[in-house]
């Protein structure tokens, strides 16, 4: 039976009544409703706490009428699960105990989902029951590598030069490490879809790091593996989100992904020609949002246009960042949803 939601209608490749849009991190630092809920606990304690979770999901659904919601989690929650301790600090995520050796891979675990994150699954449920059939529920996972990456790192990075250096000098320990984090996010992911999620994205924010042969072989294997065991458990859309994807466009055709995400540093319109009839989302530059809001109506059209209506999912090319003004983003939910080619 076809989806009657035109997000999940979207994500097939079917005709849709106009472009649907969600927006990356839309529960988030730029909101004060989400800062009030945050004020009230730290970040991993809001993640972890259902019902808090439930409300800054609920919170831009409510405010601006967009077309799909997302799970508020994080997507190093499955690496704690592995046995690695987790923490936030103001600079960001931290792992104290990185993954540097083929002990410490060898120490990880493959866990079960549903006793290790319990709080995932709950706050699905409620979240579901809480939108009551409004718009879909998305849920998520970071891909193999980008959990990977921060595994080896220890925390974050702007070239990520210890994971990248695994896979050339012990390629063999990379591969063990990526399975099984990929195992442990397939499951994760499943553990969503079972407690509610209509879609899954997973997001590889860090992949484009990698030369083209090393994300083939390395990044688009893994991920490729995690979207095909979702998708043997459930016929969920996945969409798949490469963070700087512009030279393995050609390659992301391989992962299995019902629709490919696409970032603000390839025109849409080029991104489709390389896809073909693949769906995509995207891909408005995230600081376009500074933009007086005529010119971010202007920016919208344009990716509209090159987007072409079916099979189109209009998103930002990566999160929203924390000081866009919100008039803004409802400037541009407002161009999006009145908008006539």
């Amino acid at each position: 039976m076809e989806p009657t939601h035109r997000f999940l209608r979207a994500c097939r490749g079917l005709a849709v009544d106009r472009v649907p849009i969600w927006l990356m991190r839309q529960a988030g630092r730029y909101l004060p409703e989400y800062r009030a809920v945050r004020a009230r606990t730290d970040f991993l304690g809001l993640c972890k706490t259902p019902e808090l979770a439930c409300e800054v999901t609920l919170q831009p659904i409510d405010l601006f009428g967009l077309d799909a919601a997302i799970l508020f989690s994080d997507i190093l929650l499955p690496l704690e699960a592995m046995g690695l301790p987790l923490a936030f600090t103001e600079d960001g995520p931290t792992l104290p105990e990185p993954v540097r050796d083929r002990a410490a891979i060898a120490r990880l675990c493959v866990p079960d989902a549903e006793t290790t994150m319990p709080f995932v699954g709950a706050a699905v449920r409620q979240i579901r029951a809480a939108l009551a059939g409004r718009v879909p529920l998305i849920g998520f996972g970071g891909a193999p590598f980008t959990l990977a990456a921060y595994a080896v790192e220890g925390g974050g990075s702007t070239q990520w030069l210890r994971g990248r250096r695994l896979l050339y000098e012990a390629p063999q320990s990379a591969h063990e490490l990526l399975g099984k984090v990929a195992r442990t996010v397939a499951a994760a992911l499943i553990a969503q879809v079972d407690a509610g999620a209509e879609a899954i994205q997973l997001f590889d924010s860090w992949a484009g790091v990698l030369a083209p042969a090393e994300f083939e072989a390395f990044a688009l294997r893994h991920a490729a593996e995690t979207i095909a065991a979702v998708k043997a458990h459930a016929d969920v859309p996945v969409i798949y989100f490469v963070n700087g994807v512009a030279p393995v466009i050609d390659l992301v055709r391989q992962s299995g992904a019902d629709v490919i995400g696409i970032d603000w540093r390839v025109e849409l319109g080029e991104a489709r020609r390389r896809l073909g009839s693949i769906p995509v989302q995207g891909n408005l530059d995230p600081v376009a949002m500074f933009a007086p809001p005529a010119k971010i109506e202007a920016k919208a059209a344009a990716i509209l246009r090159a987007g072409g209506g079916v099979g189109h999912i209009f998103n930002l090319g990566h999160g929203i960042l924390p000081e866009t003004p919100v008039d803004n983003v409802r400037a541009l939910v407002a161009a999006v949803r009145s908008y006539a080619p």
